[in-house]
C-alpha cells in the first residue's frame, strides 16, 4: 500500500503541472491580445499603460478558455473590474451565486401589485 508522502508528492506534482501549463497558455493569448487590441477596457473604456497594465485581462468572449484563434475573435481585453462583473454576470444567469452554487429559485417574490385597482381610480374622477 502507497504511503501518504507519495500520493501527496504525485498530487502536488499534477497540480503544478496543470498550472504551469494553463500559466504557459495564458502567457501566449495573452500576449497575442495585447498586440492585436489597444490597451483600453473594453467596458468602461479605461486606457492602461505598462505600468497598470497587468490589471488589464484577456477576456475569453464564449467562455472557453481553449479557443483561442490567432485573429482575436474569441477575445477581448477587460479590466479586472468589469471581467469580475463580467463572470457575475454570467454565473447569475446560470443561476449561480458568486461562491458557485445554486441559488434557490423558490423564494417569495412581491405580493403587493401597486396597480391592482388603477381602472377604478382612474374611473373616479
Amino acid at each position: 500500500m502507497p504511503d501518504k508522502k507519495t500520493n501527496t508528492d504525485a498530487l502536488e506534482k499534477i497540480v503544478s503541472d496543470a498550472r504551469r501549463h494553463q500559466d504557459e497558455r495564458a502567457k501566449t493569448y495573452r500576449e497575442q491580445a495585447l498586440k492585436l487590441y489597444p490597451w483600453i477596457c473594453g467596458r468602461c473604456e479605461r486606457e492602461f499603460t505598462r505600468t497598470n497594465l497587468p490589471e488589464l485581462t484577456v477576456h475569453h468572449r464564449n467562455h472557453n478558455h481553449d479557443d483561442n484563434p490567432a485573429d482575436g475573435s474569441n477575445w477581448e481585453l477587460l479590466c479586472l473590474y468589469c471581467h469580475d462583473n463580467e463572470h457575475q454576470r454570467q454565473l447569475e444567469a446560470h443561476g449561480q451565486n458568486s461562491t458557485g452554487s445554486i441559488t434557490s429559485s423558490s423564494t417569495a417574490g412581491a405580493t403587493h401589485n401597486p396597480f391592482a385597482d388603477l381602472k377604478g381610480l382612474l374611473g373616479k374622477k
